[in-house]
């Protein structure tokens, strides 16, 4: 399931259909059928299954099935169930992250951001397919010499900031320690195409004993990510800000500023802008990211999906389908 334009949502079910359920009018329609291989023979890491996912183009007109933990996936114009890319992410430790991929407007057209290597990710225009990130290798064999721009780096889970400037990368480093990061779309996209190795506004976080962890973006310049702690330190939600990023020690790229520790929220982070929402066991939670404050708590509602244009929250069980709106106040 994965929030669309208006008051649309679409699903994906077990055979690959994909619907668009429109709550407002009560009705759903099949528009698409996902072909993407099953990947058999997949080792799950540390209890990661490989699943398929839909991701949805703002717009409405574009959908991605892949499959998280896996390598492959595929881009479709929902107008006519046309696939118009193929995906493949060449593996390497694919099982350690879910598929990098996440749509963005730019300059008025829809475009994918994917993974192509474990270290590197493109841009395409969703429509043609064409390649908008062209730039020379960024791997290389041994005993050949190492590429000016190499990053090692395994890209993850990956999300644009609500108002579109901004890539955030929930990837890890070779330690093995993850080490999310953020950069410019812009500046990726009309000026330099290695800003997602080493450009200008390439911005990290902080250093995570795990991740696949929960995050999300609070506004286009706060992000809230869930530390799981280590023997030494305790778990808590760390929220920081991207445009207060600084030089780090090493000077060698930006850090961005933590600005407050939460020790409360956990499970599924969402938010509508100016709060964080997280939803566990014990329910639905609405937080202040800065000062820590629980403001509103709705127990027994486990919601896994939000739709940013209705403020809507569903939750999927056995037992059925609920869903809650989000009023000024708290979850209604």
């Amino acid at each position: 399931m994965h929030a669309e334009a208006g008051s649309a949502w679409l699903v994906l079910d077990a055979d690959g259909v994909i619907s668009r359920w429109d709550l407002a009018r009560g009705t759903c329609t099949e528009v698409a059928t996902a072909s993407v291989p099953a990947e058999p023979g997949h080792r799950p890491w540390c209890g990661h299954e490989l699943r398929r996912r839909l991701h949805a183009a703002a717009s409405g007109r574009f959908a991605a099935v892949v499959n998280d933990f896996g390598r492959l996936g595929e881009v479709i114009d929902l107008r006519d169930g046309r696939v118009t890319m193929s995906l493949d992410n060449d593996g390497y430790y694919e099982e350690t992250v879910p598929f990098s991929l996440a749509f963005a407007c730019h300059r008025g057209r829809d475009v994918v951001i994917h993974r192509t290597d474990w270290n590197r990710l493109d841009v395409s225009d969703a429509a043609t397919g064409d390649l908008l990130t062209a730039r020379g290798p960024t791997s290389y064999r041994s005993g050949d010499p190492q590429p000016e721009h190499y990053l090692d780096y395994f890209h993850g889970a990956l999300s644009v900031s609500p108002d579109g400037a901004r890539v955030y990368d929930d990837g890890w480093f070779w330690h093995p320690v993850g080490i999310p990061a953020a950069w410019n779309l812009e500046s990726w996209l009309d000026g330099n195409p290695w800003e997602s190795e080493d450009g200008p506004t390439k911005t990290e976080f902080c250093d995570l004993e795990s991740w696949n962890q929960a995050f999300t973006w609070v506004g286009s310049d706060h992000v809230a990510v869930y530390d799981t702690g280590d023997g030494d330190t305790q778990a808590c939600t760390r929220v920081f800000d991207v445009g207060k990023a600084a030089p780090s020690n090493s000077g060698s790229t930006l850090r961005a500023a933590e600005v407050a520790v939460l020790h409360g929220p956990r499970g599924r982070f969402f938010s509508d802008g100016t709060a964080l929402l997280s939803s566990s066991d014990d329910g639905l939670s609405r937080w202040n990211p800065i000062t820590g404050e629980c403001t509103a708590t709705l127990p027994g509602f486990t919601p896994a999906y939000y739709h940013p244009a209705t403020k809507e929250l569903i939750e999927v069980s056995d037992s059925g389908l609920r869903r809650a709106r989000l009023t000024g106040a708290a979850p209604g």
